[in-house]
């Protein structure tokens, strides 16, 4: 389709350009204040897969500080997650900066999210179709469920994406995230914790305490 193979990267350059520069206001002050309350760390790098499973580094807002246990073992997640990183998560603030991912050409405004690498062996053929097309800032399965839903609706949704791309989708999507954001409405907010790992599908959400919305 032109829309996704030609026109889409032009527009998620220009787009992602434009909110760079607007939004650096708010970048600059959420920079100052993250790297107070961790430690002189404000930014949160990983590894994860994108287009054709090429692996890059998505860059966030890091919203937990790095204290550990006794065994020297990272504390769960609501623990180690800060008043200020609450909040940016809440707000879905602690996304801003993959707009420098978008810029780069690893990541799209509107795709499905990035998820760990970990994942990749486990998905099965359906699922790994996500990764025809670049991860997004956000997402179909992000304005229906976000961390709210099941991990086997969450890859349905990213699959039917990637196989309905155009410009009205994406365009309804970044609404429908707007609205969402602006309502807190499907993030697991609920004793800041994290949607659990993914196990396959056949497993759910077996596990939980890792950062990957």
């Amino acid at each position: 389709m032109l829309y996704s193979r030609f026109i889409k990267t032009g527009v998620d350059f220009i787009v992602a350009l434009i909110a760079a520069v607007l939004l650096s206001p708010i970048i600059l002050v959420l920079i100052i204040l993250l790297t107070f309350a961790n430690n002189g760390k404000p930014f949160f790098f990983q590894k994860r897969p994108g287009k054709n499973e090429k692996i890059f580094s998505i860059i966030k807002f890091k919203t937990m500080n790095d204290k550990k246990d006794e065994e020297g073992n990272l504390r769960p997640d609501k623990e180690r997650i800060t008043k200020v990183g609450s909040f940016v998560r809440k707000t879905s603030l602690d996304e801003l900066l993959q707009l420098i991912n978008v810029i780069k050409g690893d990541m799209s405004i509107v795709g499905p999210r990035p998820l760990l690498v970990d994942y990749l062996p486990l998905y099965n053929q359906e699922e790994a179709k996500r990764h025809l097309v670049k991860p997004g800032i956000t997402g179909w399965a992000q304005i229906n469920g976000r961390n709210a839903i099941s991990w086997e609706k969450r890859l349905k949704l990213d699959v039917w994406y990637v196989e309905n791309i155009s410009f009205l989708t994406d365009l309804k999507i970044l609404f429908k995230t707007v609205e969402k954001v602006i309502k807190q409405d499907g993030a697991t907010t609920s004793d800041n914790d994290t949607m659990g790992r993914f196990m396959g599908t056949s497993n759910g959400n077996a596990e939980s305490g890792t950062q990957i919305s």
